[in-house]
């Protein structure tokens, strides 16, 4: 296979080990560094999870955007673009953005009814009991491996497309890789690692579209794309698509990837830890801005990437350079590698081979954190060992992480050998994960909830999920259930709607019908810290001088004093927070997926050559706001910390005192 690949076997092993053991160092240097020079340290268990849920918007965004960015989101958006034209970059962008940005109320309202959880599952079990708990437990661990799955399967398929690596090799070099850094420096190192990964994310990403649409001898501009793409809906008009074209929003197939995306992403953002992960890690005043921040910024990366070299998969049809796709090899995600092989050669594989592997190990990094937070939480200390001390629920807490990493390569790989691809597992997510979407979201925002109406909600609407999957592929397919048959458009739209249709009607009617009374307070004391005798003694001196506080400046930003926690937990603020997110995410849904696409949908409109050039243009523009965003901005945020650690870092090494970090007290209106 190597004879035929554009890159040479040992470049998929080099970037697999030397990546990975260059953040794995990284990763090390910078926990010396956060152990020194800031009050934070990996080795308490509260900070290795949660990053002592103190870091500030920019650098949650930043881990958002990276979290987010699969291998499907570079892969199988370019898929839909090859499928379906300029509709698919904007149905799969749109489709799993507004998740995110909706989850910023869920995460509002878990600042507000369990500030100190680690993680929705112990909400869950302390509102609803264990039964409740041990059924969600099964979808959340559903959800993190189907997930981890993907990332293995996107990254191995492509590494061995590219490289003519092993499959085997790829599925468990790319977890156990992440897995030393992620044991090394704990969420907070993650959070940093992230906001690297995404730096040269973005950098990568503008280098593609540059030289698609400004530099490329073969296209070069939108008017030489526009021409490409008018030439292929000729030679091979698109099925659903507004007269065939490739440069239109009228696209049936495309209406129907969108639906189910959205489905789909909503079981995997709200039935995720590692979303849940990122709101407990961040300071109460801000989860629901960091949260906006990080879901419209991740719109770029899809829609831009897709949109530059999904395109240019379909523009190169018949260049001797590129590689002719077969069904198989678009299903797998191979557009996007195949196009830059065929626009740089051995320079654009190489580029996109560091760039999936960024994105997969980014994802794959907070996967395994996630986790390891629900095994070391919610089953080990839950049902094993109630007593646990730090010491040991640090040690489960690493174990897990490498655990888990196994897990993910082998689940990669019994995908991989039955015959399951990324882009088939990534819209069957949405018929088996879909049912406990609203039960969930019900639990954390909803006092009214019914538990068993939840539960019962999650359990029917799974079986309807499977049942109306199964039941659309035989009759679409004169009774033939294979993989094949059962990965076409409709079979997985009647699936996901049947799953989250069933549990969310069923979980909303039960609970206005038989309403409970839930008042918070039971999920408000999980795991809230008991002052110190001490604390108590002296707490009407400390009113007299409340405006003096601790102030921890950490690595990753952080100016947190201990004296602001109450003020941002405050009940009202949150309230308001919500309120907020509420209107901004579900504004902003409307918006992405109604008012933007219908219009052009039913109006057949097929795009002029000012008319993409209008489209792309608008593409590289979010690119660089989100770059700004999420890159630059969390710089600035964290520039007092950033010149702290700096004088900690000269003092030891030209002065003769001691640059380690000494907690000090301070006015409040400096820190």
């Amino acid at each position: 296979m190597s004879d035929t690949t554009v890159l040479p076997q040992g470049a998929g092993y080099g970037v697999g080990k030397w990546i990975g053991l260059f953040f794995s160092a990284f990763m090390l240097i910078i926990t010396a560094i956060q152990a020194r020079y800031t009050a934070y340290s990996p080795k308490n268990s509260e900070e290795f999870t949660s990053a002592s849920r103190s870091v500030k918007p920019g650098l949650i965004a930043s881990g958002i955007v990276s979290a987010w960015t699969w291998a499907a989101t570079l892969l199988q958006s370019s898929a839909v673009a090859y499928k379906f034209g300029i509709s698919g970059p904007w149905w799969y962008g749109a489709g799993a953005t507004v998740q995110v940005l909706l989850f910023a109320m869920l995460a509002a309202k878990l600042k507000l009814h369990a500030p100190y959880a680690h993680t929705w599952l112990e909400i869950v079990g302390a509102r609803w009991g264990k039964t409740a708990h041990l059924v969600f437990m099964f979808f959340g661990f559903a959800t993190n491996i189907i997930v981890s799955s993907m990332l293995i399967l996107g990254g191995s398929a492509t590494v061995t497309d590219l490289t003519g690596m092993s499959t085997l090799a790829a599925c468990f070099l790319i977890p156990l890789g992440v897995a030393v850094y992620v044991v090394v420096g704990g969420m907070r190192s993650t959070l940093l690692c992230d906001y690297t990964h995404t730096t040269v994310l973005f950098a990568i990403i503008l280098t593609f579209v540059f030289t698609v649409y400004a530099t490329s001898e073969k296209i070069g501009s939108p008017k030489k794309m526009h021409e490409l793409l008018a030439a292929a809906s000729a030679a091979a008009p698109v099925p659903g698509n507004a007269h065939g074209s490739y440069i239109t929003m009228r696209s049936k197939n495309g209406l129907i990837f969108g639906v189910i995306n959205i489905i789909g992403n909503f079981a995997t953002v709200f039935q995720d830890q590692a979303y849940w992960q990122r709101a407990i890690a961040s300071r109460p005043a801000t989860t629901v801005k960091a949260y906006l921040l990080g879901g419209l910024a991740w719109f770029a990366i899809p829609f831009t990437f897709a949109t530059t070299l999904g395109l240019a998969a379909v523009a190169l049809r018949g260049d001797p350079a590129m590689k002719v796709l077969t069904p198989a090899d678009v299903s797998a995600g191979l557009p996007a590698a195949a196009a830059a092989a065929a626009l740089l050669g051995k320079g654009g594989a190489a580029a996109l081979l560091v760039l999936l592997f960024l994105a997969v190990t980014s994802a794959c990094s907070a996967e395994l954190i996630a986790v390891s937070s629900l095994l070391t939480y919610d089953v080990y200390k839950t049902y094993i060992n109630p007593k646990a001390t730090e010491e040991q629920i640090l040690r489960v807490g690493h174990g897990a992480v490498a655990f888990y990493a196994l897990v993910c390569g082998l689940a990669g790989l019994i995908f991989f050998y039955i015959g399951v691809s990324m882009g088939w597992l990534y819209t069957f997510m949405g018929v088996i994960l879909g049912s406990a979407v609203v039960p969930i979201a019900l639990c954390i925002t909803w006092s009214k909830a019914n538990k068993w109406g939840c539960i019962i909600g999650s359990i029917a609407g799974f079986a309807a999920g499977i049942i109306a999957w199964l039941v659309t592929t035989a009759t679409l397919n004169n009774g033939v259930i294979n993989v094949v048959t059962s990965g076409g458009d409709f079979e997985m739209l009647a699936g996901n709607l049947a799953s989250i249709g069933v549990g969310a009607i069923i979980a909303t009617v039960s609970s206005l019908i038989w309403p409970d009374d839930f008042d918070w307070e039971t999920t408000r004391a999980i795991n809230k810290p008991t002052p110190p005798p001490s604390e108590l003694e002296e707490k009407s001196d400390r009113d007299s001088v409340k405006k003096q506080a601790s102030v921890k400046e950490s690595i990753a930003g952080d100016s947190y004093a201990g004296s602001e926690e109450a003020d941002e937990l405050d009940p009202v603020a949150l309230n308001k927070a919500f309120k907020f997110a509420t209107y901004s995410s579900v504004g902003l849904f409307v918006v992405l997926i109604l008012i933007i696409p219908l219009p052009l949908f039913f109006s057949s409109h097929i795009y002029s050559v000012g008319g993409l050039s209008g489209w792309v243009a608008v593409g590289i523009a979010w690119t660089f706001i989100s770059a700004i965003s999420v890159v630059v901005y969390p710089l600035y945020e964290s520039r007092h910390a950033l010149t702290l650690m700096s004088k900690g870092i000269y003092k030891d090494l030209f002065t003769k005192g001691s640059g380690k970090f000494v907690e000090t007290l301070a006015p409040a209106s400096e820190a």
